[in-house]
């Protein structure tokens, strides 16, 4: 996920991190200087739902303008893939092994 807020708060003229924090108090999030810092220049690796709701509100806008999805990201992470020398994936696939079992289930 990439996070979108910078841009959203440029959009609605906030332009500095004060003034963000200062509409974020008067909305009734009370944030420290680091926590809103971090949310400024970064991608937070979590945020509470509670929080997300009063940023949006603060931004007119939904959870998904803030919260941008990578699906490239998501497809490299899949395990079972290599890029070739050309730049495709290949898949493995997984085969059952066929044998005698371990245990027997209980009758």
């Amino acid at each position: 996920m990439q996070w979108n807020m910078r841009l959203k708060a440029a959009e609605r003229g906030i332009w500095k991190s004060a003034e963000m924090r200062r509409r974020l108090a008067d909305a009734g999030l009370e944030l420290s200087a680091g926590k809103m810092s971090a949310l400024w220049t970064g991608t937070p690796t979590t945020i509470r739902l509670d929080d997300l709701d009063v940023i949006c509100e603060v931004l007119g806008c939904g959870p998904s303008e803030l919260l941008i999805r990578e699906p490239d990201k998501v497809a490299a992470r899949r395990p079972g893939r290599e890029e070739t020398a050309s730049g495709e994936r290949s898949t493995f696939v997984v085969a059952p092994r066929f044998g005698k079992p371990k245990s027997e289930p209980p009758l």
